[in-house]
């Protein structure tokens, strides 16, 4: 069911962030603290255009967000998809992002038990998103949240998510999210290795998936020793 929100004359919206395909507002519905992304038009396309690839990118985001909390894996409440505005509402989560959480590592006192369970719960996570045929396409540290109160994972922003069986698809996913780790945190040692462990727990496909992921790696190498 669509809910129509008339969201950008709303004075309570504050921009949280601004990226290259939407802006984040907090807001409030329905009384509640919620988030408003709302995804722009591109002027370089014919209006006409946009407006259709701008609608099918947003009902994407939607459908993959719902589709993810049904198999299991914690997601923010999706509260309305507005179609004119090309925008959606969706819970706001409180808490740290995960980026945030692990740049603690080391220095302000995240201690190993809470980096392991982090670890272990954001490899269970995409382990049902890959086998319920779900490619998140944007596995970044600032896209998982840990809800406040509690050591809760909660996965943001599939913007980019799509539908796949494909193992290639599934090893890309994991790629991104191994690149990202080995860039921004380094000193969290081998974290990418727990969550490869509770993927391995998680994923009933794990072997083909990880066959793929060793020559997605080698390609990469490939390509870095060339430039």
């Amino acid at each position: 069911m669509e809910i129509k929100l008339d969201v950008v004359e709303d004075s309570s919206l504050v921009l949280i962030k601004q990226g290259a395909e939407a802006r984040v507002f907090e807001s409030t519905f329905v009384d509640r603290r919620s988030v408003v992304k709302e995804r722009f038009s591109k002027k370089y396309r014919h209006p006409s255009l946009d407006s259709k690839l701008t609608l099918k990118r947003l009902n994407a985001e939607a459908r993959c967000t719902s589709k993810a909390r049904k198999l299991g894996v914690s997601t923010p409440v999706l509260y309305a998809v507005d179609p004119l505005l090309h925008s959606l509402t969706f819970e706001f989560v409180e808490g740290p992002t995960v980026k945030d959480v692990f740049l603690d590592f080391g220095s302000n006192g995240i201690v190993e038990e809470r980096l392991d369970d982090i670890a272990t719960q954001i490899g269970l996570a995409i382990g049902k998103l890959h086998d319920g045929g779900l490619v998140h396409g944007d596995l970044t540290t600032s896209n998982m949240l840990i809800r406040s109160g509690t050591n809760q994972l909660v996965l943001i922003d599939f913007g980019l998510s799509f539908t796949s069986n494909l193992p290639e698809d599934k090893a890309v996913d994991l790629y991104v999210l191994e690149r990202a780790l080995l860039s921004m945190h380094s000193s969290c040692g081998n974290v990418m290795d727990r969550i490869l462990d509770a993927y391995k727990k998680s994923s009933k496909q794990r072997s083909v998936t990880l066959y793929k992921l060793a020559q997605v790696r080698q390609r990469g190498r490939k390509r870095s020793m060339v430039g």
